[in-house]
C-alpha cells in the first residue's frame, strides 16, 4: 500500500515543497524513513508512532518506508513529522483522505499527538502559494504568522485526530480569517520617547538625521551621557514598516525560531542589542545551519552595539561587507544561504577606559598610551562607514531641572517621514530607498551642490584628512539634512552640518 502527503522544508529563510511517500509492504516489521534525513527527522520515528497510537489509529503492521522526495537535500527540523503520519494513517483509513494532493501539512507531534509549533511557518506557507498549493494545515501557535497570506485557505489545528477528521470530511475545520496588513498596522505606544531625552541638542538632531536618510551613527561619551535612552529612542521615530518589509523581516524572525507563539506579522521595526561578548557567528550568522545572525535579525531596522571597543575585533571587521552591501552570504558544510542585513549600526562607546577623556566636568585617569590602545580597537575603515559621529558630555542636574518640553518622538517621527517620501519619490523605479544606500552613480546624479557648498566641502577634505569613503558619506547626510529641510540642492549649511557630524574622527582617532 502506498500513500502520499505534501510538506514543506526550511532552506535559509525560505521553504521547499516536500513530498512524502509511505509504503506498508509484507516482511520484517521496521519503519525505516529515507531522503537524507537528519537525526531529528530519524528520532520522529518514535514521535509519529506513539502520536498514532495515542491518537486512537493503528500503526501499520509489516515493513514501514517513508521516502521524503526530493531525496537529494538533506531534511532538518521536524516540520515533517504531521505529513508523515496523515500518510501512515490514510493507508488504512476507512474514509479515503480528501484534497491530499494540495494540501500542505506542516506540524511537531508530540507523543500524545498533539501539534507543536515549528519555525519558518511563513517561509513555508509563501512556498506553498508559489508552487500552487491551494491549503494549509498547521499548528494553531503558527496560525497568526501566516494570516497575511492570501491566495491560501489556512487551517489551524490542535492535535493530529482534528486533522484527520477534517481530511476526511467528519469534523471539518474552519479556515482562518485572511487579515490585511494595514488592520495589524494598530497604534502602538513608543516605549521610549525622545521627549524623556533631556538635553544633547546636538545628538538628537544626529539621530533625526540618521533616521531620515537610514545612517550609521556613532555615539562617543562620557558614561551616563544617555548614549543607550537615545539608540533606544531610535525605533520610535522611524517609518512604519511597509508590507513588503514587514515580510522580508518576520521571514527571517520565523526561520530563526525567535517569533513568540501565536504572533502576526511584525510591524515594529526590529532592535537588537548583543552583548559585547558576541561571537562572529552569532553576529553574522553561521553554524553547523548557516542560520542567520545579529545583523540579519536587525534588516530593516537597528543593531545597536552598546561598548563598542569591548567587542571582538574580528566580529566588527566582519560586520564591515554585510552593512556595507545590505545582505551575507553564510557557508557551511551543511548549507549555504544569502540572508538580508539592511539595518541601521547604531553604536555607543566611551572616549577612554575610565570613560572621562575629553569630558568638560570629571578628570580622566588614563595615560595617552591606553586611550590609543583602546581607540584602535576601531579600525579606520569601520569608522569611515559611521555616517553620522557625535560627541557627547554628561547633563547637569541644572539642566535637567530647568530644560524646557523636549519634543517627543511622534514629531520627530512626521519630519522624518516626510523625508523618507521625499526620497522614495526620488529613487522611484530604482532598489534604493535611502540616502544611505546611494552609490557613487547616485552620488553624481542626485547629490547636486551649490558651488559654495562643494569648495566648503573640498577645503574640509584637505584641512581634516577626510577619506574618499568618508567624503562620500558626507555628501550622503548632507543630502538628507537637505530632504528634511525640503530642499532639491545641498546647501552650504547642509554641508556644514554634515561635516559637523563628523567631528569624533579627527578629535579621538587623528
Amino acid at each position: 500500500m502506498l500513500a502520499k502527503s505534501i510538506t514543506c522544508g526550511l532552506d535559509g529563510v525560505r521553504g521547499y515543497p516536500v513530498e512524502v511517500e509511505a509504503y506498508i509492504s509484507n516482511g520484517l516489521v521496521g519503519f525505516d524513513i529515507v531522503g537524507l534525513p537528519s537525526a531529528a527527522v530519524k528520532e520522529s520515528r518514535d514521535r509519529v508512532r506513539a502520536a498514532m497510537l495515542n491518537s486512537g489509529y493503528e500503526f501499520p503492521f509489516g515493513k514501514v518506508t517513508v521516502n521524503l522526495a526530493p531525496a537529494d537535500v538533506r531534511k532538518e527540523g521536524t516540520s515533517y513529522e504531521l505529513a508523515v503520519a496523515v500518510a501512515l494513517i490514510s493507508t488504512k483509513a476507512k474514509k479515503p483522505f480528501q484534497n491530499l494532493q494540495d494540501t500542505m501539512l506542516l506540524g511537531e507531534l508530540s507523543l500524545e499527538g498533539k501539534l507543536l509549533p515549528i519555525r519558518g511557518a511563513l517561509g513555508m506557507a509563501i512556498t506553498a502559494v508559489e508552487n500552487g498549493i491551494k491549503r494549509l494545515i498547521l499548528p494553531k501557535e503558527n496560525a497568526n504568522e501566516v494570516s497575511c497570506i492570501g491566495d491560501l485557505e489556512v487551517y489551524a489545528a490542535e492535535t493530529l485526530r482534528q486533522v484527520c477528521l477534517h481530511l476526511t470530511g467528519e469534523e471539518m475545520l474552519h479556515p482562518q480569517q485572511t487579515v490585511s496588513f494595514e488592520e495589524l498596522q494598530t497604534a502602538r505606544p513608543i516605549r521610549h520617547d525622545m521627549r524623556d531625552v533631556k538635553g544633547q541638542a546636538l545628538a538628537r538632531a544626529a539621530l533625526e538625521v540618521a533616521a531620515a536618510g537610514g545612517h550609521n551613527l556613532l555615539m562617543v561619551g562620557v558614561p551616563g551621557s544617555g548614549k543607550t535612552m537615545l539608540a533606544r529612542c531610535l525605533p520610535g521615530i522611524l517609518p512604519p514598516l511597509s508590507y513588503e518589509e514587514a515580510l522580508e523581516t518576520t521571514l527571517i524572525h520565523s526561520a530563526s525560531g525567535e517569533l513568540e507563539a501565536e504572533s502576526n506579522l511584525m510591524t515594529e521595526r526590529p532592535f537588537r542589542s548583543p552583548h559585547h561578548n558576541t561571537s562572529m557567528a552569532a553576529m553574522i550568522g553561521g553554524g553547523a545551519k548557516a542560520k542567520p545572525g545579529e545583523v540579519s535579525l536587525a534588516h530593516n531596522g537597528v543593531l545597536f552595539l552598546d561598548e563598542l571597543p569591548e567587542f571582538q575585533r574580528s566580529t566588527l571587521e566582519a560586520l564591515r561587507q554585510p552593512i556595507e552591501d545590505g545582505f551575507v552570504n553564510i557557508t557551511r558544510v551543511n548549507g549555504q544561504n544569502r540572508y538580508a542585513s539592511r539595518c541601521m549600526l547604531v553604536a555607543g562607546m566611551n572616549p577612554c577606559p575610565c570613560g572621562n577623556y575629553g569630558s568638560k566636568r570629571k578628570n580622566c585617569t588614563c595615560s595617552s598610551g591606553e586611550i590609543k590602545r583602546y581607540l584602535g580597537r576601531i579600525s579606520g575603515p569601520l569608522l569611515d562607514r559611521l555616517d553620522i559621529q557625535v560627541e557627547m558630555d554628561a547633563v547637569t542636574v541644572e539642566e535637567i531641572e530647568t530644560s524646557a518640553q523636549q519634543e517627543s518622538s511622534a514629531e520627530i517621527r512626521e519630519r522624518v517621514i516626510l523625508a523618507r517620501k521625499r526620497q522614495l519619490e526620488r529613487y522611484k523605479g530604482t532598489n534604493i530607498y535611502c540616502n544611505a544606500q546611494l552609490d557613487q552613480q547616485g552620488l553624481d546624479k542626485w547629490c547636486i551642490m551649490e558651488p559654495a557648498a562643494k569648495k566648503l566641502l573640498m577645503q574640509a577634505v584637505e584641512r581634516f584628512d577626510i577619506s574618499m569613503r568618508a567624503y562620500a558619506r558626507i555628501r550622503k547626510v548632507a543630502r538628507t539634512i537637505a530632504d528634511l529641510n525640503g530642499r532639491d540642492t545641498i546647501t552650504t549649511q547642509d554641508v556644514a552640518r554634515a561635516i559637523q557630524f563628523r567631528n569624533v574622527d579627527g578629535r579621538y582617532w587623528k
